[in-house]
């Protein structure tokens, strides 16, 4: 699909630089009030850092992971998708 993410790099601690298989590039910034339950663990930088693409999906391991879709809808209307 066009929203599947082709690359994902950490830029700093909660924020990454994504692209899309499309060509649409964007960031998508982790404020802290969003890490909670599962995304309490990208609080620990190295873990954060371990980001990478699995079938068009950023992913971390132990299958914590973001809906594409919904990234590249807000990095296409924005250029960023901030999760609060």
């Amino acid at each position: 699909m066009y929203w599947d993410v082709s690359t994902v790099k950490p830029v700093e601690h909660l924020i990454l630089k994504v692209t899309f298989v499309d060509g649409l590039e964007g960031t998508v910034c982790f404020k802290p009030s969003f890490l909670t339950g599962v995304f309490e663990s990208i609080k620990d930088e190295s873990y954060f850092n371990k980001v990478y693409v699995d079938h068009g999906v950023v992913t971390w391991p132990g299958e914590l992971d973001l809906a594409p879709d919904a990234m590249h809808t807000e990095i296409k209307k924005r250029g960023s998708f901030v999760l609060e």
